[in-house]
C-alpha cells in the first residue's frame, strides 16, 4: 500500500475535520465502530497522541536495534568453546569495534567504531530480526481482523512471510519453531519444550513486545493476547521475561507523566516484576541486578557481577553453562534479560544514555537496546527523539530486506505502521476490553475494570 501521509488521507475523505483546524485520527475501514455512555471511572487515552507515539516506538526501536547491532557478540564471556576477551567499558563508546564471535577478525560493517548508526532522511531503515516479526504479527492481527490470533493464523503468517531456502534472519529458537511449522506443527506446539529444544533462548523477546502497545494500560488483557506469540517459541523463564516486557510495553500508557523519567522506568519494572515467579531465575535476576543498582555501583561492575553469579556459578537455577551450548547460551533469554536489566536502570530513562549501555554491555546487545528503544521512543514521541540528536530521520521501512510477500516493493512508513497499530487499538479496546473509541473525542475510553491500578 503506497504511503499515506496525513495530509494525504484527508484530501482522500479517510481523515475528518472537525470544523477547525484540528484533525482526527482515521477510522479503522474494516471495524464498526460502536457508541457506549462514559463512566466517570473510564481510562481515557488519546487516541492521536498515541497514533504520534507509535511512530516514536518504530523509530526508537530502529535507532537502537541498528546501533545494538555493532556491538552484537562482540562480548560474551570466557567460557566454552568462543572466548572474547574482557567485556566493554563506558571508555569505549567512540572507540574502534571489535570483531564478533563470527566476524572472523572483522568488526561491524556497520559502524567502524562503537557509534550510533542512522538512517538519514533519504534512505531506508532496514528490518532485522527485533522488528520483522512484530511487523508480522501486526499485519496478521488487521488481516485477520482479530485481537486474539490463533495458532493456525501464526503459523500460515509464518510460513507465508518468512523464506525458507536462503537467508532468512531467523536463529536457535525462531528456526526451531519456523522448521516443525513447516512440518506440520501448530502454536503453541512450536514452542514446547518436548518439540523444540531452544525454548529458553531469547526470541519470544524480539517478536512480542508490541502486543503491550496494543493493549494500553491493560496488563492482564496483553499479556493474554500476547500468550500464543509467545509460546510460539518460548516457554518458563523465556516465556515470564517476555511477558515482563510485553506488561512494561501496557504500563507506559498509565505511568505518571509527572514523575522524572527514571522513577516512571522503576515503577513500570517495579510492576512487571510481579507477574515474575518467585521461584523463578528471572525473579532472583531482577532482584539481584536491582539491588547492585541501588547499592550505586557503576553498571560495569553489575554487569560483571552478573556474569560470574549466573554463567560462572550458575546461581539461582540458571543452568545454561552445564548445558554445554554454542557460546555458552550467548543467546539466551536469562544472561540477555540481566544485561537488559542493567541499561535499563542504570539508563534512568534516558534514551542516549539506555542505548549506549545497552549497546556496551555484551551478549546479544541489539536485543536489549531494540526494546528500550521502542519503550522509551514510544514514551517520548519521534520528535523529541529527533530533538535529542538535532536531525531528522527517515520514516520509511524496508520490510521484504529480510521478509516477504507484503506487496509491491516492501516499503512501508512509521506514520503508516503507527496507524495501523492505531486501528488495531480500536478493535481491542470494543471486542476485548468493553470500551468505546470515542471518534468525536479522537480517544478510547476504557472501563476502569480493566485498566491498570497499583497503589505503592
Amino acid at each position: 500500500m503506497m504511503k499515506l501521509t496525513m495530509t494525504a488521507l484527508l484530501l482522500t475523505g479517510l481523515l475528518t475535520s472537525c470544523g477547525t483546524e484540528e484533525i482526527t485520527t482515521p477510522r479503522n475501514p474494516d471495524l464498526t465502530y460502536t457508541t457506549g455512555a462514559k463512566q466517570r471511572t473510564d481510562l481515557v487515552i488519546d487516541r492521536k497522541a498515541y497514533y504520534e507515539q507509535l511512530q516514536g516506538f518504530w523509530l526508537g526501536t530502529c535507532i537502537a536495534n541498528w546501533t545494538g547491532l555493532v556491538t552484537e557478540m562482540d562480548k560474551i564471556g570466557n567460557i566454552g568453546d568462543l572466548q572474547t576477551g574482557d567485556f566493554y567499558t563506558r571508555d569505549d563508546w567512540g572507540k574502534i569495534d571489535e570483531p564478533s564471535i563470527w566476524g572472523e577478525g572483522v568488526p561491524s560493517d556497520l559502524s567502524e567504531t562503537i557509534d550510533f548508526v542512522f538512517s538519514p532522511p533519504d534512505s531506508t531503515w532496514g528490518s532485522d530480526d527485533d522488528t520483522d516479526i512484530e511487523y508480522i504479527y501486526q499485519e496478521l492481527l488487521l488481516a485477520n481482523k482479530t485481537s486474539l490470533l490463533t495458532g493456525e493464523q501464526i503459523r500460515d503468517g509464518w510460513l507465508k512471510h518468512i523464506r525458507k531456502e536462503e537467508e532468512n534472519y531467523l536463529w536457535v529458537s525462531n528456526q526451531k519453531a519456523f522448521d516443525l511449522m513447516g512440518e506440520g506443527l501448530v502454536p503453541p506446539a512450536t514452542g514446547d519444550p518436548a518439540n523444540n529444544p531452544e525454548y529458553e533462548m531469547i526470541d519470544a523477546q524480539l517478536t512480542t513486545e508490541i502486543f503491550g502497545l496494543y493493549a494500553p494500560g491493560m496488563p492482564a488483557l496483553a499479556r493474554k493476547i500476547a500468550k500464543l506469540p509467545i509460546q510460539t517459541t518460548a516457554r518458563y523463564d523465556s516465556e515470564w521475561i517476555s511477558e515482563f516486557y510485553v506488561t512494561m510495553f501496557s504500563l507506559a500508557s498509565v505511568v505518571d507523566k509527572e514523575l522524572p523519567m527514571q522513577d516512571r522506568m522503576l515503577w513500570m519494572a517495579d510492576a512487571a516484576s510481579r507477574n515474575l515467579p518467585d521461584t523463578s531465575y528471572a525473579k532472583k535476576m531482577y532482584d539481584f541486578v536491582l539491588e547492585k543498582y541501588r547499592q550505586d555501583l557503576p553498571w560495569e561492575q553489575t554487569r560483571d557481577s552478573l556474569y560470574q553469579r549466573y554463567q560462572v556459578e550458575e546461581r539461582d537455577g540458571y543452568t545454561i553453562t552445564s548445558q554445554n551450548r554454542y557460546c555458552n547460551g550467548c543467546f539466551a533469554a536469562g544472561i540477555n534479560f540481566g544485561a537488559s536489566l542493567i541499561s535499563l536502570f542504570y539508563g534512568e530513562g534516558d534514551f542516549v544514555e539506555t542505548i549506549k549501555i545497552g549497546a556496551l554491555a555484551g551478549w546479544d546487545s541489539d536485543n536489549p537496546t531494540a526494546t528500550w528503544g521502542g519503550l522509551i521512543g514510544f514514551m517520548i514521541g519521534k520528535a523529541e527523539i529527533e530533538r535529542l540528536f538535532d536531525r531528522k530521520f527517515s520514516d520509511k521501512f524496508y520490510i521484504h530486506r529480510t521478509r516477504r510477500g507484503f506487496g509491491g516493493d516492501g516499503i512501508d512508513t512509521f506514520d503508516r505502521m503507527a496507524l495501523k497499530g492505531v486501528w488495531i487499538v480500536d478493535r481491542l479496546v470494543q471486542a476485548e476490553a468493553g470500551g468505546v473509541v470515542d471518534l468525536e473525542r479522537d480517544s478510547w475510553r476504557i472501563p476502569a475494570v480493566r485498566a491498570f491500578t497499583l497503589d505503592f
